[in-house]
């Protein structure tokens, strides 16, 4: 894994919440931001797909698209790199704000708009349509939207149609991040929708509820050991799912760098290894991102955003 360092800009933000469970359970916070490194050279040609972009045009760079789901009309910001090509199949994160949070928040956290520019994928911040902000992950998380029963998965099932008719989408390579309650919703996306994303990176977030993908599932966590909103201690029963869903047989420390250290889980059905990187003294962050106020320490040792798009890049949907 390759992680490059720069040092964020410190901007002050909101938060809040919190949860706990046994299958674990997921809650609340803010955020958006940093800028990183990667490159063009990060891609890789995509398989040959049935379906032409002999009719896409060119888009705008920044957008705010409407689906409706139901009677609901809901929200996502759009950003397509200034690199894309209508007539080229190009690769799509989706990447999910914490409770109580936003969409801008979570550009501002996570720099994933500036990793978009660079490394040429396009990127989706959905908008929560509860008041505060949450997203129905499944299991009882999280209130306001899991007691309303939002349809959030349908939700992301509709931007990803949209996302189609309207981009030259890479759909073997479409994948869904998230910090807290966004990375709980990620999980949920794996479990309900493994037809169509590629691979999800989950950012102190976990899996809650039942879970039954069709097929085995890349994931890489990214969790600090002192985190008061998802508790550390919860990390394992999540891990330990994944890996027996995906046969994982290997086990090995593929990245150190002062507090930060990353366990790849490998051997696993169809290459879907599934990664744990820890930030010990960590707090209720993204790493290398912007710092959330009062949610802990937010290290710098791990470019979150910088490790997701790798472990994305190398795990594309077979």
């Amino acid at each position: 894994m390759r992680v490059t360092r720069r040092i964020g800009v410190l901007v002050v933000c909101v938060a809040a919440c919190g949860g706990s469970s046994t299958m674990q359970t997921g809650d609340d916070d803010t955020g958006s931001g940093r800028d990183d490194a990667g490159s063009g050279s990060d891609m890789i040609d995509a398989p040959a797909q049935s379906a032409t972009c002999e009719t896409k045009t060119a888009q705008p760079l920044d957008s705010d698209w409407t689906v409706t789901v139901g009677s609901a009309s809901r929200l996502a910001k759009v950003h397509v790199p200034a690199s894309y090509q209508p007539s080229k199949r190009t690769p799509l994160v989706i990447n999910l704000h914490g409770r109580t949070s936003n969409a801008s928040q979570q550009v501002w956290l996570s720099h994933m708009i500036p990793k978009s520019d660079a490394a040429g994928f396009i990127v989706m911040h959905p908008e929560s349509m509860t008041s505060p902000t949450s997203w129905n992950s499944g299991g009882g998380c999280c209130d306001p939207a899991a007691q309303q029963n939002v349809d959030d998965a349908g939700f992301i099932r509709k931007l990803l149609d949209e996302a189609e008719a309207k981009l030259c989408i890479d759909t073997s390579r479409v994948y869904v991040t998230g910090l807290s309650n966004g990375g709980y919703l990620a999980h949920r996306i794996a479990c309900d929708m493994a037809d169509r994303v590629a691979a999800i990176g989950p950012v102190a977030g976990l899996l809650q509820g039942t879970c039954a993908p069709t097929k085995p599932m890349p994931v890489m966590l990214v969790h600090g050991t002192a985190d008061t909103l998802v508790d550390y201690s919860w990390v394992p029963s999540t891990v330990n799912y994944w890996k027996a869903k995906n046969q994982c047989t290997t086990m090995a420390t593929t990245f150190t760098n002062g507090a930060a250290s990353c366990v790849t889980y490998g051997g696993c059905t169809a290459g879907a290894d599934v990664v744990l990187c820890t930030i010990t003294g960590g707090g209720h962050q993204w790493p290398g991102g912007e710092t959330i106020p009062l949610l802990g320490t937010k290290s710098d040792d791990l470019i979150a955003t910088d490790a997701l798009w790798d472990f994305f890049v190398a795990h594309p949907r077979l």
